[in-house]
């Protein structure tokens, strides 16, 4: 996979670090200004994903998420943790322990993953994280049907614990088109059915607004109609999963609208990689123009 946009690469034009100091006025006592975003008049929790800006320390991102009015810092492993919750904020949806390669839909995976999800949904459960991430790992070959069977008998075996313990389970819909060659969760209506399959409230999707415009588009309508399987939101802008500004195809107000229609309280975490400088500059632009 060579996309450069991925988890498993930053951006190039994020090289050599950014300094806090260039942000104006921010600083980690602050509060959140009153413009900002909160629960009571966005409907849903803002986020933002550590990945994006990995040139930045995880404390520091902390103090100015805080500042800009942000509720998380998600897609954390177990030890980052205690460092975004001794600000005052949560990781909405923690990192899981399968790859987007190599997921749910192969039954000699399941041994193996179950037990390890199960040890990460405790850990989740005792440090209040809400929810855990995990994929379901690339066709190589395999129907759709077969995937969508074998990721429901994985799955089943891990949604009794994660109901006792209070944990959502989250797939991720991603592209195959462009980013992740050959993925299987590349679509909503195999999400949905795989939801429908497992049958539990502690399994839903991550709805991925960037991955899936380019997969199939309609993205209003289709979470309108399929908001009741999915458990967290992300964004990005589209094409090149830059900033959500007047640059790129999608209308993120029209989007967030529509997201707060469905009654959705959950969290929409931002996941653009910076291309303008300061980085942080347009994060707080976008979580200002997702506050409707």
């Amino acid at each position: 996979m060579k996309s450069q946009f991925t988890r498993r690469e930053a951006l190039q034009t994020l090289a050599g670090g950014l300094a806090l100091a260039a942000l104006p006025g921010v600083s980690s006592g602050q509060t959140p200004q009153a413009s900002m975003p909160t629960l009571s008049s966005s409907g849903f929790r803002h986020s933002v994903c550590k990945w994006c800006y990995k040139d930045i320390p995880l404390a520091d991102l902390a103090d100015v998420a805080k500042d800009i009015g942000l509720s998380s810092i998600e897609l954390l492993n177990p030890d980052e943790w205690a460092v975004v919750q001794a600000r005052g904020l949560t990781c909405a949806i923690a990192n899981g322990t399968t790859t987007i390669v190599k997921g749910m839909n192969r039954l000699e995976h399941h041994d193996a993953y179950v037990e390890s999800m199960i040890a990460r949904i405790n850990q989740c459960a005792d440090a209040s994280i809400p929810a855990v991430i995990l994929f379901s790992g690339n066709r190589d070959g395999m129907s759709d049907e077969q995937g969508l069977e074998n990721c429901a008998i994985g799955l089943k075996r891990i949604v009794g614990h994660a109901e006792k313990r209070g944990v959502n389970v989250i797939m991720e819909l991603l592209n195959s088109k462009v980013n992740h060659k050959d993925y299987m969760c590349d679509r909503t209506p195999w999400g949905v059915e795989l939801v429908k399959r497992v049958g539990s409230e502690r399994f839903k999707l991550l709805y991925d607004i960037y991955h899936m415009q380019i997969m199939e588009g309609d993205v209003i309508r289709t979470i309108q109609e399929s908001h009741a399987y999915i458990g967290h939101y992300h964004t990005g802008g589209n094409p090149g999963r830059a900033e959500i500004d007047e640059t790129q195809e999608l209308y993120y107000p029209a989007i967030m609208r529509a997201i707060k229609a469905t009654g959705y309280t959950g969290f929409v975490g931002q996941e653009f990689v910076p291309k303008k400088k300061p980085a942080l500059d347009s994060l707080r632009a976008a979580v200002k123009l997702c506050s409707v």
